[in-house]
């Protein structure tokens, strides 16, 4: 969206700029579509541009959008050299392939002249006369050949054979060398000459490699000169660069220094717009080990690599409830689904009552309605239900983008995330149908804001679902109708002395602040509501529990000590032990247990007698 957003923005100021240029200047744009293109390859061929400072001073500029994927060239060994081959593709297709082969033969690099000059073309006298030379000869030759066919009277025809044949192949070669050369451009492009030599194992690990490339994008570089002094305008060309958070390390390296090649070049009309996480790039750039010492704090790499940063901004409410309405809307399963269901319901109804018509009337057909009567009702009793369902499935979905609800204020600002809960709304809200049939107790409201609670707070619900099974397995269960915050702070000391142990799961979690203000004040959820909405969660990793779990009992298990023998100790002592022993069992065991399962002092081990 925001890519589509720069994009749409910066088309909308070259029209701009160039309308005002347009507005003081006498000259006009040269097309390069209809008529324009033969003038185009006319000057391709029989003319040098002159880089003078009256296109220098050129306000108007034209952007040219190219979007590449990492993720699409993500297995390569040579990740950059597919940035470069997109680029050459990209500007290929702008302009069409026969005027970028005929510059690559016979095209003249920009020349400058210094001063306010208007004149901006030079004529390329020896290419005029090269052609001018074989024509002459062509035609010479073939003049040869046709009289020495001719001339049987005179006793030259061997002679003139031969001088028109020498003439004829010398200037045919020339001119068909022109267009092998620029028929194999034509159909070779330099994308596929940059992918033959990747694939090219050992040119591609050859110093030539990288000097091959760079000298496909000066030929490029100078094309797109060319074409600005033609067209009367500047060129800038948009490469958007996405997925690159999602590559390896390597990979990443290596497209970062192509864009850097790239720009090395003060006059090169590039422009690259990166689209990252920067922590994920960061940490890519950290633990490459081609930028040990180059790159060790990665954030200072990329402030010497962007130019532009442009953070995006918290998403508002009024966006934010755009967002959601648009991923509602682009369900529209849901809601054909839900009309298709009400047009069946009622046509299954009619159907009833019509068969029990005919039945009425008709005695003798009575047994075969009656057999088919117990399927029919089964299937209208489930059509009532997917009906019940698409509509609870409304209603939920209706809270998660209503403006006067407080449940937006919990939903991240991702629009990732919003889709995420968006579909999974409907999966959480049927299964709490099946499970408890008219939604007995629970609302889809609350269906949805558990929902939420689960997609931005994993960890922390884990952690308070954890300590609840716990407490049910040691028999010292809260009440039903205690509230689920309670059993949190019940053991969130714990919970922050394994803080290095769960880092990267805590990670997942969202505003701690916000955790407490929507368990605690917003949706109080009780321990009957969590345990029945648990069984209908699908957006919660339960191997987070299952951890959780493991590490809680670990952290219970008590040092065993070496027991003493009876003849060192007392003999008061040992006598006293024997007179009561069940006494000493009987007032230990179970304070024992409870010690295990229940540890105080935020988890940490009493030690025992």
């Amino acid at each position: 969206m925001m890519l589509d957003k720069i994009m749409a923005l910066m088309q909308q100021e070259a029209t701009q700029r160039e309308a005002e240029e347009l507005r003081h200047v006498q000259w006009q744009l040269r097309p390069i579509r209809g008529w324009g293109f033969s003038k185009l390859l006319w000057y391709l061929v029989f003319l040098q541009p002159i880089i003078t400072e009256l296109h220098l001073r050129r306000k108007n500029v034209k952007f040219l959008f190219i979007r590449f994927s990492a993720w699409q060239y993500a297995g390569s060994d040579k990740l950059w050299a597919g940035l470069v081959a997109t680029l050459c593709e990209g500007i290929r297709q702008q302009y069409g392939a026969l005027p970028f082969s005929l510059y690559s033969v016979l095209g003249k690099k920009a020349a400058t002249r210094p001063g306010y000059r208007h004149r901006e073309w030079h004529c390329r006298g020896h290419v005029c006369l090269a052609l001018l030379a074989l024509l002459v000869a062509l035609s010479l030759g073939m003049s040869l050949l046709y009289l020495s066919m001719g001339s049987h009277v005179l006793g030259h025809s061997n002679m003139f054979r031969a001088f028109g044949g020498a003439a004829t192949t010398l200037s045919g070669s020339g001119l068909l060398m022109a267009m092998y050369s620029v028929g194999k451009h034509l159909f070779v492009s330099q994308r596929k000459r940059i992918e033959r030599l990747v694939s090219q194992e050992k040119f591609s690990s050859h110093l030539g490699f990288m000097c091959q490339v760079k000298k496909e994008v000066g030929l490029l570089t100078d094309f797109l000169c060319f074409l600005e002094i033609y067209q009367r305008r500047r060129l800038r060309v948009v490469l958007e660069i996405t997925g690159l958070d999602t590559c390896y390390p390597e990979r990443v390296v290596g497209v970062l220094n192509a864009i850097n090649t790239l720009l090395s070049d003060s006059h090169a009309p590039f422009i690259f717009i990166l689209v990252v996480d920067p922590s994920i790039l960061a940490a890519c750039l950290e633990s490459a080990g081609s930028m040990k010492g180059t790159a060790d704090n990665g954030y200072l790499f990329l402030n010497r690599t962007v130019t532009l940063p442009f953070s995006v901004p918290i998403m508002g409410r009024r966006t934010k409830l755009q967002f959601l309405h648009d991923a509602v809307r682009s369900r529209d399963d849901l809601l054909c689904r839900e009309m298709t269901l009400n047009v069946r319901s009622w046509g299954g109804a009619g159907g009833g009552a019509v068969t029990g018509g005919e039945a009425g009337a008709g005695g003798g057909d009575v047994a075969p309605l009656l057999e088919t009567e117990g399927p029919a009702r089964a299937e209208s009793a489930q059509s009532l239900l997917e009906v019940k369902a698409a509509r609870s499935i409304q209603e939920a979905l209706c809270c998660l983008h209503d403006e006067c609800d407080c449940l937006i204020d919990y939903v991240p600002d991702n629009v990732v995330s919003m889709r995420r809960i968006v579909n999974t709304v409907p999966i959480t809200v049927r299964l709490l149908q099946q499970q408890q049939g008219d939604f007995e107790g629970l609302s889809p409201r609350q269906a949805v804001a558990w929902v939420v609670l689960a997609n931005q707070w994993p960890c922390r619900l884990s952690w308070a679902l954890q300590c609840l099974e716990d407490q049910q397995q040691a028999g010292s269960a809260p009440e039903a109708s205690a509230p689920l915050w309670d059993v949190f702070c019940d053991h969130s000391l714990e919970l922050h002395t394994m803080t290095a142990t769960l880092q990267k799961v805590l990670d997942l979690d969202g505003d701690p602040e916000l955790f407490q203000r929507f368990l605690g004040a917003d949706f109080p959820f009780t321990v009957a509501e969590a345990q029945s909405l648990l069984r209908c969660t699908v957006n919660l990793d339960h191997s987070i529990r299952h951890r959780m779990g493991l590490i809680r009992a670990v952290s219970t298990l008590k040092t065993p000590r070496t027991p003493k023998s009876p003849a060192r100790k007392d003999p008061h002592a040992a006598s006293g032990a024997n007179h009561a022993p069940g006494a000493a069992w009987a007032g230990q065991a179970p304070a024992r247990v409870c010690e295990a399962h229940q540890p105080q002092d935020g988890g940490k081990s009493r030690p025992m007698a």
